[in-house]
Order: structure tokens, then sequence, then C-alpha cells
């Protein structure tokens, strides 16, 4: 079973971000579709599944990665956010703010009051309070 695996999914695209965000978005849909009952989420649910299945076993690897990447520069914003907001709960004597030129994340100490802040990859210096 193991080599017919192996052997089907030679030459074929396979999983990425954006497949393993669409199946967490069909398990959700799912667990709605509990409490909800609808048709259309039900079949919502099978055409992402599908759209899943068609992506991880396609050949045409090229356009697969470019609508990865696509996906990526969308989320990429959002991911950023979550990332400080992560840095900024865990570490209680820092303070974490986004370079508004280049989205670099830079890190100042709490306590300072209103500073000048440098950013380190473009240099470009913004105010915050600390």
């Amino acid at each position: 079973m193991r080599n017919f695996l192996y052997r089907l999914m030679m030459g074929r695209y396979g999983s990425d971000r954006l497949n393993k965000h669409l199946l967490v978005l069909s398990v959700v849909l799912t667990l709605c579709n509990i409490f909800v009952q609808s048709v259309v989420i039900y079949i919502l649910v099978y055409i992402l599944l599908l759209y899943v299945l068609f992506r991880m076993l396609s050949k045409n690897i090229n356009k697969r990665y470019q609508e990865n990447q696509k996906y990526e520069q969308l989320i990429a914003p959002l991911l950023k956010r979550i990332t400080l907001f992560k840095k900024s709960s865990q570490d209680k004597d820092h303070k974490y703010f986004i370079c508004p030129n280049c989205k670099q994340i830079v890190r100042v100490p709490k306590g300072k009051g209103r500073i000048d802040i440098r950013c380190p990859r473009c240099a470009t210096v913004f105010e915050k309070r600390t």
C-alpha cells in the first residue's frame, strides 16, 4: 500500500499551505453544518474537498505553486499580525512594532515613553509610544 501511494504521488504537486487551510476550513464548515444543517454548506464542503484533491493530484506543478504563492502574499499581513501578537504576549519586557516602510518587526524596550524607532532593515525612523 505504501509503495502504491508513493508511485501515485510521483510527479504530482502534493500538499501546501493553501491545501492545509482549505482542509481546516472544510472541517470547520462541517462542524458548523452539524448545528445549522444547511445543504449549501454541505455542498461547499464537498467542493472544497474536491478542489484540495485536484490540487494535490495535479501534475501542473508550476500552476499550483503560483496559486500557493498568491495565497501566501494574500495572508502575509495577517500572519505578520499574529506573529506580532504572539511575541507581545510572551515578552513582557519589550514592545513590538511593524515598520511602516518594509513591514519588519522591530522590538523596543517597554516603559521608555514616546521614542523614535529606527528600523534595522531599511533605516526608516518612526515615532511610537512604548
